[in-house]
């Protein structure tokens, strides 16, 4: 059971409310519309992520993976698995990410790179030197820049889900979503 309760929406803004009701019903975005003056950039910076990032979507759906298992958010974890499967994703890449076997040999260069990369950064503030430059070699600068501003997205986002205990209640899957300025969720 959520930790607070539904948010009154007649409270809101006008600007806010129509914006919430142009989204489909979420108990995430339910969540964040406490926040009345930031849910609606929080989740443009959600499309955003989905729209206009340089790093493929395998890629992004590698890093939400990875920090879904290191913040132990269930709920951004049932969102992703299916996402990340459309996404090329496979299953054995997957488990790997569960039982944190990210050093396997099963995993290409890129993804252990890109997946070592990930987890220290959710672990610690600093990362070693070579983690950083193996991460380089299969990045762009703007990929490294992307991959930390999904990173930091979906920590807050795993945090908002154990923190508050938000409910899965739908899970997205190879539908579009997020992909047009009126229609997506937070997730």
């Amino acid at each position: 059971m959520p930790r607070l309760t539904d948010p009154n929406t007649a409270s809101f803004p006008d600007e806010v409310r129509d914006f919430l009701t142009s989204l489909p019903p979420d108990p995430m975005v339910k969540m964040l519309s406490h926040s009345t003056g930031t849910v609606k950039p929080f989740i443009e910076l959600a499309k955003a992520q989905f729209t206009a990032l340089q790093l493929s979507a395998r890629s992004r759906e590698l890093v939400i993976l990875t920090v879904a298992e290191y913040t132990d958010s269930t709920f951004v974890a049932a969102q992703h698995n299916p996402m990340s499967q459309a996404a090329g994703v496979d299953e054995r890449t997957r488990q790997l990410i569960r039982s944190r076997q990210l050093d396997d040999a099963e995993l290409s260069p890129h993804d252990g790179a890109l997946l070592r990369f990930t987890a220290d950064i959710v672990q610690q503030p600093h990362i070693a030197d070579d983690v950083f430059d193996t991460a380089r070699v299969f990045l762009s600068e703007r990929e490294l820049v992307e991959v930390l501003q999904v990173i930091g997205y979906y920590w807050t986002f795993g945090r908002i889900s154990t923190v508050l205990d938000v409910e899965v209640t739908k899970i997205y899957g190879d539908e579009p979503i997020l992909d047009t300025p009126d229609n997506g969720t937070a997730g």
